[in-house]
């Protein structure tokens, strides 16, 4: 992905960098990393995050790597791993180095060990329940652990039998020693190794201890030399801690901690045990159903990666949280579809037409633009003949006001092909309309017709040559903009997300469709093939997004 070849707008972080290369700091590099935790599928947050490292990197010639911050064993697993690495390609970017933090955990631990040697770490005795006791409060200082003042010798020596596998979980921590007085609670005296016997996917049993998020995560910076560790604003308060254990520890760099505002977008959640819940609870198909935020769940629903990454330039980047109305996602999605999905005829609710004065087993393939705007994109060839099928809905006994489609013994064009008239309708038993009979006008192909004007266009396909297929039009899965606002989130999730079609017909060049292209459903919105249910001849589309702003029925 170029970013060089238009003008980017200005943001906050930006700029830092550009002053910093302009002043030669870092001599002039700039190395970034993106670093998950691999214990759940990426989502639409972490596609801001995504972009912003990559792309700045990208924008000054500098290095991005991909990082797994994997110290957590008990809720990560190689499955996110691989999800994580195919929804970076994905969206475009590829990394400069492949790391994880496990790479790093015998350097870690001799940095810890450094830092006891220093009287700057102790072992501590106390529970969890009583060193969150100990801490103090916002108002309130904390308390000295009775472990605080142990020796350094016996300090090492714990530490070592923690390695050692000689303790039980939970029975010691190793804490940083800095001020249980300080106003920020991060730096009262945090835990930087624990105690847990948990296999790690990728290290085995070859450790019982793990270091802590905060203490791992400015040393693997530092080691990796990256220059700006860019994260988002829950992470300020945090930087005093990430900046003190560089300073105490001879370290290959320091790098420069900058925080940014996460991406809060309406009519979702990102909360990973959150959307866990909504998988295993199965109010939705799976971690990639297309109602979900992550990047699995977008892709499945046909948003093109060009959206995701437009999407977050145009955002921007703030320091202070704000909420991002859902319209703009769908904005930019429509957009990139706009410009580049091939154009098709669906009928989704079928109504027969019978053209009454067109020949008998005739059929006429009409060659028809893939789209109006992109010559280069071909045409197509649409069969048509004596049946057609066109929606329900574009036709009216009794039309309202403006009603611009099919009447009785008015007209209205079939797209690409005739205007025809309704002369007949007819209804079954119970008052219903099962058919219509219609005559066309030959000379009207192409042409308006002489002498009159007419202002509908309606799609239509073949009966004979139409194939079934199955079209699921998905919405929003929340009904209110905040979810997580609610008592219980799942009160606001929204009854109507989905609506499955089964009886919908789909002109005859689909059979080739492929889960690589998008397509407009002329009139009716943007589809793609459903990438599982969508192959073997199945032709299963999703409703990316409707053709016009918000979700109603086009």
């Amino acid at each position: 992905m170029s970013t060089n070849d238009t003008q980017l707008p200005a943001n906050f972080i930006r700029q830092i960098i550009a002053n910093d290369i302009s002043t030669n700091q870092h001599n002039g590099r700039v190395a970034t990393r993106f670093p998950p935790e691999p214990n759940g599928y990426l989502h639409i947050g972490h596609a801001k995050s995504i972009c912003l490292n990559f792309g700045m990197a990208l924008e000054n010639n500098g290095t991005c790597n991909l990082r797994f911050d994997d110290t957590n064993p008990e809720k990560e697993s190689d499955e996110y791993v691989q999800a994580i690495m195919r929804d970076v390609q994905w969206l475009g970017f590829n990394w400069s180095e492949l790391r994880h933090a496990s790479d790093y955990f015998e350097q870690l631990y001799d940095y810890a060990t450094q830092l006891i040697e220093k009287g700057l770490a102790y072992v501590d005795s106390l529970s969890p329940e009583q060193i969150r006791m100990y801490r103090g409060t916002l108002t309130e200082p904390g308390k000295e652990s009775p472990d605080r003042c142990r020796p350094i010798a016996e300090n090492l020596d714990l530490f070592k039998r923690m390695r050692a596998g000689e303790f039980s979980d939970g029975q010691y921590v190793l804490r940083a020693k800095i001020d249980m007085a300080s106003p920020n609670i991060n730096l009262r005296d945090p835990a930087i190794y624990r105690i847990r016997r948990v296999h790690h996917q990728r290290t085995g049993d070859t450790w019982c201890i793990y270091p802590m998020y905060d203490y791992t995560h400015c040393l693997s910076d530092a080691l990796e030399h990256i220059t700006h560790s860019l994260c988002t604003l829950e992470f300020e308060d945090h930087r005093p801690l990430y900046d003190w254990v560089l300073e105490q520890l001879q370290t290959p760099s320091h790098p420069q901690q900058i925080e940014f505002a996460r991406l809060q977008l309406e009519y979702t959640i990102v909360s990973k045990r959150k959307l866990n819940q909504l998988v295993m609870e199965k109010h939705v198909s799976g971690w990639d159903d297309p109602r979900m935020p992550t990047l699995a769940g977008l892709r499945r629903a046909g948003v093109t990666p060009k959206a995701i990454r437009d999407f977050c330039e145009r955002i921007g980047l703030t320091k202070q949280n704000s909420w991002i109305e859902m319209g703009v996602l769908e904005y930019c999605i429509r957009e990139d579809l706009n410009d580049n999905a091939v154009r098709v005829m669906a009928v989704l609710a079928p109504l027969r037409v019978v053209i009454s004065n067109y020949p008998d087993g005739q059929t006429e393939n009409l060659e028809i633009s893939n789209h109006p705007q992109r010559p280069e994109l071909g045409k197509r060839i649409v069969p048509f003949s004596k049946v057609i099928l066109i929606e329900q809905d574009d036709f009216a006994e009794n039309p309202p006001p403006k009603y611009k489609r099919l009447v009785p013994g008015e007209e209205v064009r079939l797209r690409g092909s005739y205007v025809i008239r309704c002369e007949e309708v007819i209804k079954d038993a119970d008052g219903n309309i099962i058919e219509l009979h219609c005559s066309y006008d030959p000379g009207t192909l192409g042409k308006n017709p002489e002498g009159r004007k007419v202002k509908g266009v309606i799609q239509w396909v073949s009966q004979a040559h139409a194939l079934p297929a199955e079209v699921r039009l998905y919405s929003r899965l929340f009904s209110v903009p905040q979810p997580d606002n609610e008592a219980n989130f799942l009160d606001a999730l929204n009854p109507d997300s989905l609506e499955v079609l089964k009886n919908c017909r789909v002109e005859a060049s689909l059979a080739h469709a492929t889960t690589d292209t998008r397509y407009q459903f002329e009139r009716t919105g943007y589809f793609c093939l459903d990438t599982v249910d969508g192959s073997n001849g199945n032709l299963v589309f999703n409703r990316t997004v409707t053709l016009r702003d918000g979700w109603v029925k086009d």
